[in-house]
């Protein structure tokens, strides 16, 4: 079968997010996870999507997962939007298309200039109070903390400013002990005239990630955050890893919309 290297959320190869992606033949179930976790693990990014067409007049068009290196995940950005532009530039999908996942019909919506909008759950967010160790993991003192909800799993943490984001050197290993999947860390944009309203690194180190290039997923709790504190339901969130990549957002209640480009870069057969 064919397997592609796709970067997510960037216009140029080299950027984003890098995601394998493989459309598997038509089937009412995928392969054994041990070998689809084997596959994720031979491909080493941070998620590998795997997706195969469902029968027609159902819920939904394609079943999607998503594995890292180390372990099946509930919500993955980045994998399907990869996923999409596979379907969408080899012709396999035209229009919208609706994947099954473990985190219900996740649609996405293909555009003329290239873009592609994915429609997920808003993350629920609930204030806490920030966890003792955390600055210290962080080198970072917090301004407040927020559970993101089961689907994304992490603890978002607001930081001063985006200077203070981009200078992190976190202590990974006493991250991991703070959330389930790991720690958004984020900040207001330091000048708006560069084209984003905020910025944010994600650190994943429960889930074999330490620092995920661009991460969908954590912008369905950026968008809620940042669109109460801006008074606008549409903002563009930068990931500022060493990749880095833009995501727009649009907040709609218990949906956030998810719009960024996508890039293959790869593509050969897999032979086990």
């Amino acid at each position: 079968m064919r397997i592609r290297i796709v970067d997510a959320f960037t216009d140029r190869p080299f950027a984003g997010n890098p995601a394998g992606v493989l459309l598997l033949d038509a089937s009412t179930s995928f392969p054994d996870d041990a070998w689809l976790q084997n596959v994720a693990l031979e491909v080493n990014h941070a998620e590998t999507a795997f997706a195969h067409p469902l029968p027609a007049g159902g819920d939904a068009d394609w079943a999607l997962r998503w594995f890292t290196p180390a372990a099946e995940v509930a919500m993955c950005g980045h994998g399907t939007l990869a996923t999409a532009h596979v379907l969408a530039t080899t012709g396999a999908a035209r229009g919208p298309v609706r994947f099954a996942t473990r985190s219900g019909v996740l649609i996405a919506t293909p555009h003329d200039d290239g873009s592609i909008t994915l429609d997920f759950p808003t993350a629920p967010l609930t204030p806490v109070e920030v966890p003792q160790g955390v600055a210290e993991a962080l080198g970072a003192e917090p301004l407040s903390a927020h559970d993101t909800g089961p689907s994304v799993g992490d603890l978002l943490i607001e930081l001063a400013d985006e200077k203070t984001v981009l200078g992190l050197s976190p202590d990974l290993a006493s991250l991991a002990r703070h959330s389930e999947r790991g720690i958004i860390a984020t900040a207001r944009a330091a000048d708006p005239a560069e084209g984003y309203d905020f910025v944010s690194r994600c650190f994943f180190p429960n889930i074999g990630i330490d620092e995920d290039p661009v991460t969908g997923s954590a912008h369905t709790a950026l968008a809620p955050f940042w669109s109460q504190r801006l008074g606008r339901t549409g903002l563009t969130g930068r990931q500022a890893s060493s990749r880095s990549g833009l995501v727009r957002t649009e907040l709609r209640g218990d949906r956030t919309l998810l719009t960024g480009r996508a890039v293959t870069v790869i593509e050969g057969e897999l032979l086990a």
